[in-house]
């Protein structure tokens, strides 16, 4: 049993914030996202404390709210956006284009026209179709082929295996960048969401360190960037490295592989700069057993897959969960309220929660900031989207 009356709330939130967070949650209607953008603005330094050789762009997707995007901006970061609609709320907040990179490899070539137009010049591709789209809608744009990775298996939610291409692939695609006008810029790689390997950076770097060389020396094309992606950690469950372990071995990669005078370094994080600042409050609606003798109590709450808890699926994500009952705990399933069989969010990972919680008993998910609200439902069985609220 994973006993969630356990938590210590300072494993996750300084008591202070905490504090604010739930005074200010606790006045709300349920289901319901407080951010604090204060905790936002410290893991942006801590980052930048960390890779001061690197140029950051937030993952918009991540949670693309104003408040979060006009602190970031404020903050020096860049932009890795992924489509036209993301452009939309970033630009609208004076971000300049040479801040903000097209980081989807999946595009609409009339989409990629807006990009150009309104003056981005930044555009990641791992496909020869795309390529030559962006030829003809982006002429003279920089670009960088993202390749696949290995060691997915280690990140908590993988993103390799629908994005990029082999590495002799993405040589093809940047000797062709090159032919069609483009500029051959650099090379991307994902190592996989909440990636607790630190390891699958050192693979894949040593894989574009082999595209650097060939195209140098069989091609005469110089490549001057890398693109880290994410995959930098957020405080769930279960624990990981902290970000100075995982920058301090990073950099050692970097450097065994391309020296003291490296390409440029570019990360885009999103859960590792949003997820804890968040939490996300639910009401209990309903618990009840399956048969006379059921050896596990379902919970039924008012948030779900549908309503901002999707990175449950499959139980890949799994997020710390707080009550303030206190007493003896019983392993539960817990579930979502919407009439769809698919919308239970732990029952094989078994959660702990206390015997005497009840109906309209609060839960308090930590480390939500991320992939909630961007990830909930517009109206299934009716229910509106996630409300957060920034603080």
């Amino acid at each position: 049993m994973n006993d969630q009356n356990s938590i210590q709330i300072t494993d996750y939130y300084d008591a202070e914030t905490f504090k604010r967070i739930k005074a200010f949650a606790d006045t709300q209607e349920t289901p319901c996202l407080v951010v604090d953008t204060a905790t936002i603005a410290n893991q942006y330094d801590e980052l930048v404390e960390n890779f001061p050789y690197a140029n950051v762009y937030y993952a918009v997707k991540a949670n693309p709210a104003p408040q979060v995007l006009s602190l970031l901006r404020d903050r020096g970061s860049n932009f890795d956006i992924a489509s036209i609609y993301e452009l939309d709320k970033v630009m609208a907040l004076d971000v300049s284009p040479d801040r903000i990179s097209y980081g989807n490899t999946i595009k609409k070539s009339k989409d990629i026209r807006a990009f150009y137009d309104r003056g981005v010049r930044l555009f990641a591709t791992d496909s020869e179709a795309d390529l030559r789209n962006i030829a003809k809608a982006a002429p003279g744009s920089k670009v960088y082929v993202r390749i696949l990775t290995e060691g997915t298996q280690t990140a908590d939610w993988p993103l390799s295996r629908k994005f990029g291409c082999h590495t002799d692939m993405a040589m093809d695609l940047l000797i062709l960048a090159r032919d069609l006008g483009l500029v051959p810029y650099g090379v991307s790689f994902h190592v996989g969401s909440q990636q607790r390997e630190i390891g699958a950076w050192d693979a894949a770097l040593g894989n574009v360190k082999v595209i650097f060389d060939r195209l140098k020396e069989e091609d005469g094309i110089v490549l001057q960037m890398i693109n880290m992606g994410g995959g930098f950690p957020a405080n769930y469950v279960s624990r990981t490295n902290d970000l100075k372990t995982y920058a301090e071995e990073i950099e050692r990669f970097i450097r065994e592989d391309f020296g003291d005078d490296f390409p440029e370094i570019i990360i885009e994080p999103g859960r590792s700069l949003i997820a804890n600042a968040g939490v996300l409050v639910s009401e209990v609606v309903l618990i009840s057993r399956k048969s006379r003798h059921g050896l596990h109590r379902w919970v039924f709450t008012d948030v779900g897959k549908f309503s901002g808890l999707i990175e449950t699926l499959d139980e890949s994500i799994k997020f710390p969960v707080y009550t303030e009952k206190t007493g003896e705990c019983e392993d539960v399933v817990i579930a979502g309220p919407t009439c769809d069989s698919a919308d239970i969010m732990y029952e094989h990972y078994k959660y702990g929660l206390p015997l005497n919680l009840a109906m309209g008993d609060r839960m308090y998910w930590f480390t939500t900031g991320a992939y909630t609200t961007t990830y909930s439902a517009v109206c299934f069985n009716g229910f509106p989207p996630l409300q957060d609220y920034y603080v």
